[in-house]
């Protein structure tokens, strides 16, 4: 069976990430897509322009709606903007059986500011609810109020850090570390794991995050093992900035190209 796969995230009309990434993902590894609305944004390659939170009861009534009817093999969470919008997506998961995979957005890549400071405490209470947190090193800076990891060592006590606050699994991604790198961690209360790969070089990378949160939700709808649902997240991520440069969207940071495996 095509595993449904529910993103609850904000909308980016460029494409590249949000929603939109998330729908293209979900359905580049093998799910049936299905979206829920936390917020309206102007952005495009170069930036944020303006965002419009959704009202948390309509929040409410979208997921309400689709968990009434649908049965979901796996639910991401992205963009949420606000504690009254986190609550209400919180209290909505309160029953749910499904694995959850919270990707924690709080900046765009071009800066601007995702999530209010003030819903922080609220973000935390949702981490007992997640499977797997899927924090880049300066939102795990940021949910721990602490300096952001530099090095391996401080990567793996930050992600031991964040498993502390509730979640059943951390991956970490280390992207923002320097070298030729980019070193991701998956940490769980009984082992480590790195998942290494070379650093690609191309400035196409709008919505990263989001794609890979999409697909490990994905993977998770259609495996027991996180680890193998990680890996195959890992490298269908890597496959998709490979190709990005064959993409022409955008004067910024263009997207990655989701649908890579269809046009080889």
């Amino acid at each position: 069976m095509v595993p449904n796969v529910l993103s609850i995230a904000g909308s980016d009309p460029s494409g590249g990430a949000g929603i939109q990434a998330d729908i293209k993902a979900i359905a580049a590894n093998g799910g049936y897509a299905m979206a829920v609305v936390t917020a309206l944004t102007a952005q495009n390659t170069r930036g944020v322009h303006g965002a419009q939170l959704i009202n948390p009861e309509f929040v409410r009534a979208q997921i309400e709606a689709v968990l009434d009817d649908i049965c979901v093999g796996a639910i991401k969470i992205g963009m949420l903007g606000d504690a009254a919008i986190i609550r209400a997506v919180t209290d909505c998961l309160t029953q749910q059986d499904a694995p959850v995979v919270l990707d924690p957005v709080m900046v765009a890549k071009g800066g601007s500011r995702l999530l209010a400071d003030a819903a922080l405490d609220a973000l935390r209470a949702l981490l007992p609810q997640t499977t797997i947190l899927t924090p880049n090193l300066p939102e795990a800076a940021d949910l721990l109020e602490c300096a952001e990891a530099t090095t391996r060592s401080e990567m793996e006590a930050q992600a031991r850090a964040l498993l502390d606050l509730g979640p059943d699994a951390v991956f970490l991604k280390g992207g923002h570390l320097d070298g030729a790198d980019s070193p991701d961690l998956v940490v769980t209360p009984d082992a480590s794991h790195w998942i290494d790969a070379p650093r690609l070089s191309t400035g196409n990378t709008h919505g990263t995050g989001c794609t890979l949160s999409s697909a490990l939700a994905t993977q998770l709808a259609m495996t027991s093992d996180l680890l193998t649902a990680a890996k195959a997240a890992k490298t269908y991520t890597l496959g998709a900035i490979r190709a990005a440069d064959a993409l022409s969207v955008g004067r910024g940071h263009g997207p990655t190209d989701h649908f890579f495996a269809l046009r080889k």
